[in-house]
């Protein structure tokens, strides 16, 4: 039993921490390691990405926080269109806020937006515009090379599972029917769950080495 009790302290203690940086992106800029691999345990299966530093310095630094801090877990993928797989609001309005500016200083391209290669999304189409958002690309968009910057690829038969994801309700407004952004980053996953049931989500995203 007193081996225990200190466990559990360390265990809130971390929880605590990640709540924190969770609400305070300022409290989450640890530099990441050369390369990892991250499993998500979403709601179709499992998928691996391996992830590479020097592809995208500044992207990769940010991935690993969000990771490391749990800012993925209960993630919608919220975009699933033919082209791409798209998640990183969370469900937690207060989140999405502390973290909806936090813009990353622009990486340049070192490689292609290739079937399964993982970007960070922009807003107003601006290098420099990247927060929270990621997705996969679900066929070749080498039309995207000059702007967005993989920092990652799904491994193994990882594909399998993004192509399954619920892909109905297609892109969002202005473009298409599916969710809107605003809303989501507002309302959170009530208003994906009441009005998108379909949606499929991340259940845990860990870094397995």
């Amino acid at each position: 039993m007193r081996r225990i009790l200190p466990l559990l302290a360390l265990l809130l203690a971390c929880d605590r921490a990640e709540r924190k940086a969770l609400l305070d992106p300022k409290l989450a800029r640890e530099a990441a390691p050369a390369t990892f691999r991250v499993r998500f345990v979403t709601t179709k299966g499992e998928f691996l990405v391996d992830v590479y530093r020097d592809w995208a310095p500044h992207g990769v630094d940010r991935f690993w926080n969000l990771v490391r801090i749990g800012y993925y877990d209960g993630c919608a993928f919220f975009r699933v269109t033919p082209q791409f797989a798209q998640f990183g609001l969370t469900g937690d309005k207060a989140v999405n806020l502390a973290w909806h500016e936090a813009f990353l200083p622009a990486d340049a391209p070192r490689q292609s937006n290739r079937r399964g290669f993982v970007s960070f999304a922009q807003a107003g189409g601006s290098a420099e515009r990247r927060s929270t958002q990621v997705f996969v690309n679900r066929i070749d968009n080498t039309y995207l090379d000059r702007q967005f910057a993989p920092f990652g690829q799904v491994v193994g038969r990882g594909m399998d599972v993004v192509d399954a994801l619920y892909a109905g309700y297609g892109d969002g407004a202005p473009h298409g029917p599916g969710p809107g952004q605003g809303r989501i980053l507002y309302e959170g996953n009530a208003y994906l769950k009441a009005d998108f049931p379909k949606l499929d989500y991340i259940k845990r995203v860990t870094i397995v080495k």
